[in-house]
C-alpha cells in the first residue's frame, strides 16, 4: 500500500488541556475592592489664574474697583496696557515714552502716569487718562526734570523725579507737585529745599491724607522721608536712615499712621510711623523684599523676589505676626517666575490680589490670586478600612489652618454609597478646639462607602473638604449557569439559563460570551430573573466559548459570577472523486477505482487562520480495520483541502479515509475535536 504523499506523521488522537482565564474587563470587575483613602483638599471659591500681559518690561501696577480693570506701564514699550480683572486684554495707551510710576484718583475716574521720557512738545509730563475709556484726558508738563513716581495727598498730584537710582552713579532727585485744583494746573518743583535725594523717591499716602511718604530706591542704604502737605508745600516732618538698603517698594497704611517697607536687605519687611520713622513692627518674608501692598482695610501683601523655591508672597492682617496666605508660584515652561519690584495691587474690596511676575524667557504674567485674605483649610478623614453593614464605625480627622477656625464650627458629614451614588448629607461633626472631631455611624448599605467632611468657609477661612472611604461588607449569594461541559454541533444556537438565589432590591443578570481565540468578550443579554429566579439567552456556537453569568451586586449583597465552558465542533465532510463507479457492498457504499487511477479527496471544513485537517486512512484485513498511517494537509481560505492518494494501489483490498480536526494540532484550539464520516473505497484491475 502506498504511503500518502506529504509530511508523515503518525499515532492516535492527541489530547489537549484547555486553559481558559477571565477577560481583563471581567475580571477587574470581579476582583476590584476599595482601599480606604485619607485626603484633604483645600477648596477655593475661584481657581488662581494666570496671563501672559505681552509686554517687555514693567513700571507700576494700580487696580480700578469701579471698572474692574488692571493698569501696568511698560516703561521699555512706551504705554499702559489695561486689562480686565481675569487679566484679559482690554486695551492699551501708547505713545508714553519710558512711562513708569502710575496712580489711581480717589473716584476712580482718572489714571495719573508719569512719562520721563518726553513726549512731543510737552516734553517730560504727567498724564491723565480717563480710565473709562483708556485715552488721555489731559497732561501736566513738568519741564525735564524726569518724573517717575505719582501719588496723591493733600489735594495734590506729587511726583518723585530724577535719576532711576539704578545706577551705583551718584544721581540728583526730589519731589514736585501738580495743582489739581487750579485752573491751570501750576506745577511746582524742588519741594523738598534740602534737596536729600539722589535718584527719584518712590511716593505714596494714604487715600486723603495730608502725609507724604518718600524712599530712595536701590539705595545703598533705606533712607526715608516724610512730608505735612495740608498748605500746598511739602514740610518735612521725619527723615530717617533706616534698617536695610535696595529699597524697592513702600506703602503706607490706610490711617496714614504707618509704612511698610520692601527692601532687599533685612530679611522681612520693616514697618515705621509716618510720625517720626521709628520701627514699629514687621512682616516677617524672606531676603530680597520687592513689593508691597496694603489693601483699604490694612491687609498687607508682602512679596520678594525668590528666584527658585520658596514663597513669593505673604498676606498678613493688619499688624498679624503670622501670615493668613502664602503664595509660591508653580514653574511655568521649565523657568521660575520671579516677582517684580512693586509688582503687586489690591482689588479694592480685597476679592483679588494681582502680581506681576516674569522669568528667564522674559515672559510677563498677571497673577490673579483669588479670596487672597482667607486662610487655606484642609480636613483630613479617616474611616476603617472594613466595616459589618449596619455596624456602627467611627470616622475621625482633624481641620487645619493658619487661622484658628470659630469656636463650635461644624463640618457637614455626606455620605455616597451604592444606593446614594451622589451623595446624601447625614449631619454634621462639630470641631473641638484643636480642630478635631468625631462621629459615628451604621451604614445601611454594603460596598464601597465614602464619607466626605466639608467646611463652608468664612470671612476668614476658604471652604474646602476631605473624604475617606470603607469597605462594607455585603452578603453572599449564589448564581448557577446550565450547559457547563457540554459539547455541540458548529453554529448551533443553544440556550443558556442562569439562575440567582437570594438578593436584596438586584434581580438583574448578564450572560457573557469569551469565545476562544481572538474574538472579545461580549455581552450576550442581561435582563431580570422570573419568579423563579431564572434568565435565559440563547447564544449561536462557533468556536468553544466560555459562559458567564453575573450578578452585579446591590446594597445587601455582593457581586457573583459563575461561568460554563462549552464545546464546539467544526463542520467537516468529505468526497471520494475519479472513481468508476460507486456500489453498495460490505454494508457501505464503496467507490471503485481501476488500480492505474489516484483517487481524489476533497475536503471541507469550517475555516481558521492556519488551519490544518487530518487525513487517516485504515485498511480492512482478517474482520478488523487497521491504521494505515495519518497525515496533516492545510486547508486554504474557504477551508478546503484536496489531497491525491497517489504510487501503486494494491487490489483486494477494502480501504477507508476520513477528515478530523485535532483540537490543538490542527493548528489552532478554538474548536474542539471533531472527526468527519468514513469513506470506503476499493481497487481493481
Amino acid at each position: 500500500m502506498a504511503p500518502l504523499q506529504g509530511h508523515f506523521r503518525t499515532g492516535g488522537f492527541e489530547t489537549i488541556v484547555h486553559r481558559r482565564t477571565l477577560s481583563t474587563a471581567l475580571a477587574v470587575a470581579l476582583t476590584f475592592g476599595s482601599v480606604a483613602l485619607t485626603t484633604g483638599v483645600a477648596g477655593t471659591a475661584m481657581a488662581d489664574d494666570q496671563r501672559d500681559l505681552g509686554i517687555v518690561s514693567f513700571g507700576d501696577i494700580v487696580v480700578d474697583g469701579v471698572h474692574q480693570r488692571v493698569f501696568v506701564s511698560d516703561s521699555a514699550s512706551d504705554r499702559i496696557l489695561v486689562t480686565d480683572y481675569k487679566g484679559n486684554f482690554v486695551r492699551e495707551v501708547s505713545g508714553l515714552n519710558g512711562v513708569k510710576g502710575l496712580e489711581l484718583s480717589a473716584d476712580s475716574g482718572t489714571l495719573y502716569a508719569a512719562v520721563p521720557d518726553g513726549v512731543g512738545d510737552t516734553g517730560d509730563a504727567i498724564f491723565a487718562i480717563d480710565t473709562a475709556t483708556a485715552t488721555e484726558s489731559a497732561r501736566y508738563a513738568t519741564g525735564d526734570v524726569d518724573p517717575r513716581y505719582v501719588a496723591l495727598a493733600g489735594g495734590k498730584l506729587w511726583f518723585g523725579y530724577g535719576t532711576d537710582g539704578s545706577s551705583d552713579d551718584s544721581g540728583t532727585g526730589n519731589i514736585g507737585s501738580v495743582d489739581l485744583a487750579d485752573a491751570e494746573h501750576k506745577v511746582t518743583l524742588d519741594g523738598d529745599a534740602a534737596k536729600p535725594w539722589t535718584a527719584a523717591p518712590v511716593l505714596d499716602a494714604a487715600p486723603g491724607s495730608n502725609t507724604l511718604v518718600a524712599g530712595l530706591p536701590y539705595g545703598g542704604t533705606n533712607q526715608l522721608g516724610v512730608y505735612d502737605v495740608q498748605s500746598g508745600a511739602a514740610s518735612v516732618t521725619a527723615r530717617a536712615t533706616v534698617e536695610g538698603a535696595l529699597l524697592r517698594d513702600l506703602a503706607v497704611t490706610p490711617d496714614g499712621k504707618q509704612v511698610v517697607v520692601a527692601s532687599q536687605q533685612p530679611s522681612y519687611h520693616a514697618v515705621y510711623k509716618t510720625s517720626d520713622l521709628t520701627a514699629d513692627g514687621k512682616y516677617t518674608t524672606r531676603d530680597y523684599g520687592d513689593a508691597v501692598a496694603v489693601a483699604p482695610d490694612g491687609t498687607v501683601a508682602a512679596g520678594a523676589e525668590q528666584q527658585y523655591n520658596g514663597t513669593d508672597i505673604y498676606v498678613y492682617k493688619p499688624g498679624g505676626k503670622t501670615s493668613v496666605r502664602d503664595y509660591d508660584f508653580p514653574n511655568t515652561n521649565g523657568s521660575a517666575p520671579v516677582l517684580q519690584p512693586a509688582g503687586l495691587g489690591w482689588a479694592p474690596d480685597r476679592s483679588r490680589l494681582f502680581a506681576v511676575t516674569t522669568n528667564n524667557q522674559g515672559v510677563y504674567e498677571l497673577r490673579i490670586l483669588n479670596n487672597p485674605t482667607k486662610a487655606v483649610t484642609s480636613i483630613s478623614v479617616t474611616a476603617p478600612t472594613k466595616s459589618a453593614r449596619a455596624k456602627k464605625l467611627t470616622v475621625k480627622g482633624k481641620i487645619t489652618s493658619k487661622v484658628a477656625l470659630p469656636a463650635g464650627a461644624k463640618l457637614t458629614i455626606t455620605r455616597k454609597d451604592l444606593e446614594n451614588p451622589n451623595g446624601r448629607k447625614i449631619g454634621t461633626a462639630t470641631v473641638a478646639s484643636n480642630g478635631t472631631y468625631s462621629f459615628t455611624n451604621s451604614p445601611p448599605v454594603g460596598g464601597r462607602v465614602t464619607y466626605t467632611l466639608s467646611y463652608a468657609g468664612d470671612a476668614n477661612h476658604l471652604a474646602s473638604s476631605g473624604s475617606d472611604a470603607v469597605d462594607v461588607s455585603r452578603a453572599a449569594t449564589t448564581i448557577r449557569l446550565s450547559n457547563n461541559k457540554k459539547t455541540y454541533d458548529f453554529a448551533k444556537s443553544v440556550k443558556f439559563t442562569a439562575h440567582l438565589g437570594k438578593t436584596y432590591k438586584n434581580r438583574k443578570v448578564e450572560i457573557w460570551a469569551d469565545p476562544y481565540g481572538s474574538a472579545p468578550n461580549k455581552l450576550v443579554k442581561a435582563g431580570t430573573v422570573n419568579k423563579n429566579g431564572d434568565f435565559s439567552a440563547n447564544y449561536k456556537l462557533t468556536r468553544d466559548t466560555r459562559l458567564t453569568a453575573r450578578f452585579t451586586g446591590d446594597a445587601r449583597y455582593a457581586p457573583k459570577s459563575v461561568a460554563s465552558t462549552v464545546y464546539t465542533k467544526v463542520k467537516v465532510s468529505t468526497t471520494i472523486s475519479r472513481q468508476y463507479k460507486n456500489k453498495k457492498v460490505y454494508g457501505q457504499t464503496y467507490a471503485y477505482f481501476h488500480q492505474a487511477t489516484n483517487p481524489l479527496f476533497t475536503t471541507s471544513m469550517t475555516a481558521y487562520p492556519n488551519r490544518e485537517q487530518r487525513l487517516q486512512i485504515e485498511f480492512f484485513y482478517e474482520g478488523a480495520w487497521y491504521d494505515g498511517g495519518s497525515q496533516y494537509f492545510a486547508l486554504d481560505s474557504a477551508g478546503v483541502s484536496r489531497v491525491e492518494l497517489g504510487g501503486a494501489h494494491d487490489i483486494g483490498y477494502r480501504f477507508r479515509i476520513r477528515s478530523s480536526y485535532i483540537d490543538g494540532t490542527s493548528g489552532d484550539n478554538v474548536n474542539t475535536t471533531t472527526h468527519g464520516a468514513w469513506k470506503y473505497f476499493i481497487f481493481t484491475k
